[in-house]
Parts: C-alpha cells; sequence; structure tokens
C-alpha cells in the first residue's frame, strides 16, 4: 500500500519516517517530496508498505498524532486521476 504522509515538519527525513512506521511492519520505500528549485521538503512524503494490514493499522494509529512538533495526516495514497 501507497501511504500519504502530511502536514510534516519540514526537518522531518525519510530515515525518521522509515523509522516511525518501520514500527508497524515492513517499509519498502520512502520519499520525502522537495522543491525542485530549493531542495527543502515540501511537508509531506509517501511512504510504500507491502503487507496491507500493517499499512492499514499504521494509518489508523497515526493519523492525527504528534511527530516533531506537528500532528500528521496520515492516509491511503489514491493514484493520480
Amino acid at each position: 500500500m501507497n501511504i500519504y504522509v502530511g502536514n510534516l515538519n519540514y526537518r522531518v527525513r525519510e530515515n525518521d519516517l522509515r523509522s516511525l512506521l518501520g514500527q508497524y511492519g515492513t517499509v519498502e520505500n520512502v520519499k520525502v517530496v522537495k522543491d525542485r528549485e530549493t531542495g527543502r521538503s515540501k511537508g509531506f512524503a509517501f511512504v510504500e508498505m507491502p503487507d496491507d494490514d500493517d499499512a492499514q493499522r499504521a494509518i489508523e494509529e497515526l493519523n492525527e498524532k504528534e511527530f516533531e512538533g506537528r500532528n500528521m495526516v496520515v492516509k491511503e495514497a489514491l493514484p493520480k486521476q
């Protein structure tokens, strides 16, 4: 499952998210989205977890939870329309 993680503190790095979501199961990939010109985080990321049950549990437990001073938005990432 591909998971959207939003409202992130700009200091959050891919390893931080890998550690956080790794508590719920295997994390295959983490991509913090960055501004092309500045290289600065845009405050959201995508995380891939191969096991849908693990991913769903992570979503349920982490959505609206505080991480690095901000309440995260965690939900299933929907394909672009």
